[in-house]
């Protein structure tokens, strides 16, 4: 009976482990709202770091997290680095291309819980009275993040975070 288990139970981790490798190399994770809002005005909230806490759904991980800035105050080279909690983790972030009004796009680097190197990318179109705003992460998918992704949808996790993020942006653009 035990020696049924053991084989079983070998076959079944042999058949995640070869199904985790057939999973993609990279990862997207992408949202979009529309804002009642120029995008001149939604570009700077995505340009400036420092008004980032005023949106982000990150900064309630932990209200106490260290944060420093460095580079210029918004735009290319502009750095947000932060220390925090288990939930907040590590890392940094840098904005590596700003296209006035139309397109932010940032190197996100995380250091703990577990490294992680990312692109994130907002884009924004005008609709009318309106802005597409798409909040987009990109990245690769080591092997153990694929292991990981058939037990937790990174989609799922991060997606409503980037639907938070957007409802914020919304709130604060639209006043």
């Amino acid at each position: 009976m035990f020696k049924k288990i053991l084989i079983t139970l070998v076959i079944v981790i042999a058949a995640i482990l070869i199904f985790a490798a057939t999973k993609p190399n990279t990862f997207v994770v992408q949202r979009s709202a529309s804002i009642k809002a120029p995008p001149e005005k939604i570009f700077l909230l995505l340009n400036n770091l420092h008004v980032w806490g005023s949106w982000s759904p990150f900064e309630k991980l932990d209200p106490a997290m260290k944060k420093t800035f460095s580079g210029p105050d918004s735009g290319v080279g502009a750095v947000l680095a932060w220390d925090g909690n288990s939930k907040a983790g590590a890392g940094s972030m840098e904005i590596s291309e700003a296209v006035t009004p139309s397109k932010v796009t940032m190197k996100l680097d995380f250091i703990k819980p577990f490294a992680g190197h990312n692109v994130v990318n907002f884009t924004l179109a005008p609709e009318g009275e309106a802005t597409m705003v798409t909040w987009a992460m990109s990245g690769s998918s080591p092997y153990m993040m694929k292991v990981m992704g058939i037990f937790c949808n990174m989609d799922k996790l991060i997606g409503k975070d980037f639907e938070e993020g957007l409802g914020n942006l919304k709130t604060l653009s639209e006043k």
